[in-house]
């Protein structure tokens, strides 16, 4: 099967002061069309810094990456945002959601500016994302009305609407309840079975993560381990992830 990612030897750094900080040291791996896989790691190992790489929110210091057949450094700003839109999803620690919109406008953002699809198709997708989520009767609420689980899982609607090749998804349960969690798990990897789009978590939950068919392992911003979930279950210590 293709590979939908492509991570070769990424380096990434920060000035702080007169040094200079390596919080990724040359990750390298690949990913498949429709693989599951989570980042796993002790905090300030450099997890979201990599899915912020992987998805062409930032640019290396060093080595490259290439999504969906396309190499992100041969690409500018605006042909690298045309690509996420067409390809990837993404769910942020933070939300991301736009202030001014209702949950049903800001789920329906990515779809819209893709353009070629009717706005009533647009609008019908975006609330059918929202019942899925559990959010039908929340539609018309500002960000501001909602609480930090209703936003994320506002969030995680948005991603899916353009029924993405790949979904990156940084903490995706992180400010739900267990029973929204295992709701928004279950969406998680009926989208991958559905639609075969690839998913890459960061996440602290063990059981998130053994979900997933591979996992990489950072530690001080270097790939300490890459095995599968066989590999590893049971064993909540070869995770280190809390």
């Amino acid at each position: 099967m293709a590979a939908i990612l492509e991570v070769s030897n990424l380096t990434r750094e920060f000035r702080s002061g007169k040094e200079r900080l390596r919080v990724l040291d040359d990750v390298s791996f690949t990913l498949e069309a429709g693989a599951t896989c989570a980042v796993v790691g002790p905090s300030g190992s450099g997890k979201s810094t990599l899915l912020g790489l992987c998805a062409g929110l930032d640019a290396p210091t060093a080595g490259g990456v290439v999504l969906a057949g396309k190499e992100l450094a041969g690409l500018d700003e605006d042909e690298r945002a045309a690509l996420r839109n067409r390809e990837t999803g993404f769910v942020f620690q933070n939300f991301q959601l736009i202030p001014t919109l209702t949950a049903l406008e800001n789920v329906m953002v990515p779809l819209e500016m893709r353009g070629g699809a009717p706005l009533k198709t647009v609008r019908e997708r975006a609330r059918e994302l929202l019942a899925e989520v559990g959010l039908a009767d929340r539609e018309t609420h500002y960000p501001v009305q909602l609480s930090g689980g209703e936003q994320q899982r506002v969030a995680l609607a948005r991603a899916f609407i353009n029924r993405p090749s790949i979904l990156f998804a940084d903490e995706p349960n992180g400010n739900l309840d267990g029973e929204t969690s295992a709701r928004v798990t279950d969406l998680l990897f009926s989208l991958n079975e559905k639609e075969g789009t690839a998913l890459v978590l960061v996440t602290h939950d063990l059981e998130l993560a053994e979900r997933t068919g591979r996992l990489l392992r950072l530690k001080r911003g270097r790939l300490e381990s890459d095995e599968s979930t066989t590999a590893a279950a049971g064993d909540p210590a070869a995770l280190d992830a809390r």
